[in-house]
């Protein structure tokens, strides 16, 4: 098995949004976790919302461009299966939505 990253961008939430209530955030993590059940044995790491970035150069450092709102980390056989994997993602239904998928190389002799 191969792993994959998946890098979730879509906009962020307005700084003024409010918190959403404990029901609203298990409403709203309904479909991750199910999400997760359908990859099974094959999550590496479920992964966490991120925010801010920062761009790390030999020039220093500066706000990052992008728009990372996450990670997950999972195995599967191949591309394509990983590709598949996002077919129904919860993260699709947000306004704004993608997924990039990478495939982590392995590195000789390690």
């Amino acid at each position: 098995m191969t792993k994959f990253l998946y890098v979730y961008h879509s906009p962020p939430l307005p700084a003024d949004a409010p918190e959403p209530t404990p029901a609203e955030m298990e409403a709203a993590m309904k479909p991750w976790f199910d999400w997760r059940e359908r990859v099974g044995a094959g999550m590496v790491d479920f992964g966490t919302p991120t925010a801010g970035g920062v761009r790390v150069s030999p020039d220093g450092t500066k706000p990052s461009q992008l728009q990372v709102t996450g990670y997950s980390i999972i195995e599967a056989p191949d591309l394509d299966a990983a590709i598949a994997l996002t077919d129904g993602h919860p993260h699709l239904a947000w306004p704004g939505g993608e997924i990039e998928v990478h495939e982590a190389q392995a590195i000789p002799g390690m």
